[in-house]
């Protein structure tokens, strides 16, 4: 298999060398690939699957995530999906809601968002391979279904359990937890404007409009026996809204891996997405981390230092990884669940600052100094 690369970095073109090499083909690694031939840098990606390429997800872009695909050439319009407003926490006893402050979201099926970053990255000149096998014989060459090409730069995009993380050297936690997540398809119409998050016992349940006629529900828990075919059960509201809808997509299951790494990049070889490090899917800001993560990444291989993304790359993951802790706390304590939800119904504005500092709108050292020791109260004493 010859790989010819059109080329825009001034380097003669070959068959068989491109400045940057991408192992993955999912969202993450396309990002990448887009980002990059925006600079006029070359890149090959490689994907062992045949697209378009789905994955357990909650499926819903919030508007910072919108904005940052938008930087990267792609537009998803509202006829594309579903649009909402804004967030929705509710438990068995109450209920709270808040409106985005920079815009809306959409809910959109992973495998037409995969399909647009495709058009886009063939748009912009990427060398796309699908169902290949590659290999990794040194530290400047691919081996892609046999055939040899050379590259100045490698990217693990390939996901939580990346071969090239290990390859790299860069496979160290910091920090890790692990979940599993189930997902499937209703017809039914959206009911809300909102992506509801619902608390129970057995673990959370994600709900997001993806379409005039369909919501996509995901069962999020840590527990390892949970009956995947009656987790409604321990959600009898949502049980309510869902009766008599079919389910017109195949379920899909996976693990929702929490994972900080102590380095996301050597001299040659970076990480991106989950391949990174990963948050639990409950934040619904892995897709954005991606996007984010893609532009610093085609900046630091532009001019050539790595060390530039693996500090922009804690910075990016800095907030994603606090909303998370707080987030997966509630989930493993029912009691600080219970405090919580009581909190953010008591006091309405809590909920839409702590949804701004979610979205970025709002630093989170700003919210920590002016509404924590409030918060803090309200958890340890206000409702006992």
């Amino acid at each position: 298999m010859g790989i010819g690369i059109t080329r825009m970095t001034g380097r003669t073109p070959t068959a068989n060398f491109t400045d940057v090499v991408i192992i993955g083909g999912g969202p993450a690694g396309l990002a990448a690939a887009i980002a990059l031939r925006q600079k006029g840098i070359d890149s090959l990606v490689v994907e062992a699957l045949e697209p378009p390429i789905d994955k357990c997800c909650g499926e819903g872009l919030m508007p910072d995530g919108l904005h940052s695909l938008k930087a990267l050439g792609v537009e998803i319009r509202e006829e594309e999906g579903y649009p909402f407003r804004g967030i929705r926490f509710a438990n068995r006893t109450h209920c709270v809601d808040a409106d985005f402050p920079n815009g809306t979201g959409i809910g959109v099926r992973r495998t037409h968002l995969h399909q647009r970053l495709i058009d886009r990255a063939s748009e912009v000149g990427v060398r796309l391979t699908w169902g290949a096998r590659a290999s990794l014989p040194s530290q400047t060459e691919v081996l892609v279904n046999g055939v040899q090409t050379r590259f100045r730069w490698l990217i693990g995009a390939d996901g939580t359990a990346s071969r090239v993380r290990r390859w790299a050297g860069l496979a160290v936690d910091k920090a890790f937890s692990q979940r599993v997540a189930f997902r499937c398809h209703y017809e039914i119409a959206p009911w809300s404007e909102y992506v509801e998050v619902h608390w129970g016992a057995t673990g959370q349940v994600y709900i997001t409009p993806v379409a005039g006629d369909r919501v996509c529900v995901v069962f999020i828990t840590g527990g390892s026996r949970i009956d995947r075919e009656h987790f409604l059960d321990g959600f009898p509201e949502v049980a309510r809204k869902l009766a008599g809808a079919s389910i017109v997509t195949r379920g899909r299951g996976d693990v929702s891996v929490t994972r900080k790494l102590l380095r996301v990049a050597n001299e040659t070889a970076a990480l991106i997405g989950d391949a990174s490090g990963s948050v639990d899917v409950i934040t619904g800001e892995g897709l954005a981390q991606s996007f984010r993560q893609a532009v610093v990444l085609a900046a630091s291989i532009e001019n050539g230092e790595l060390s530039e993304y693996e500090k922009a790359h804690r910075r990016i993951a800095r907030l994603p990884h606090a909303m998370a802790r707080l987030m997966l706390t509630m989930g493993r304590w029912p009691a600080v669940e219970k405090q919580g939800m009581r909190a953010l119904a008591s006091d309405t504005s809590l909920f839409q600052e702590l949804l701004s500092v979610h979205v970025g709108a709002e630093s989170l050292s700003s919210f920590a100094l002016h509404r924590g020791p409030s918060l803090g109260w309200r958890l340890l004493f206000q409702y006992r």
